[in-house]
């Protein structure tokens, strides 16, 4: 397994994300901003994380989701993650790990790929 993604690299991802999602909300709404935003960032990342190992925008950065011990997440971990995630202050709450605590509870860990 890698090194944990430091902050740069995790915030770089979650702009690009949201980004992404941002732009799928405006091709359907044709206005930006609003609260679909945040399912369709929430879908991107439940998908992505377990198509592709990580967020596109994780991706992008360098980094891959692994469940612990460094096995590909089941589907449900990157569920649990994205709802803890969409919540936000799981996101804001650190480990000396630097692990989120909604990567801690999901049991997952962001590497750097």
């Amino acid at each position: 397994m890698g090194s944990v993604g430091r902050l740069g690299r995790r915030i770089i991802g979650l702009c690009i994300d949201w980004a992404i999602a941002s732009v799928i909300s405006w091709l359907i709404t044709r206005h930006y901003g609003g609260w679909t935003v945040y399912p369709i960032f929430a879908v991107l990342q439940i998908v992505s994380i377990w198509a592709l190992g990580g967020s596109i925008g994780h991706r992008i950065a360098g980094l891959r989701l692994s469940a612990l011990p460094g096995s590909q997440p089941a589907f449900w971990r990157p569920i649990v993650r994205s709802v803890l995630l969409m919540i936000v202050f799981p996101a804001l709450v650190w480990d000396s790990d630097h692990r989120g605590f909604h990567d801690k509870i999901a049991g997952t860990v962001l590497v750097r790929s």
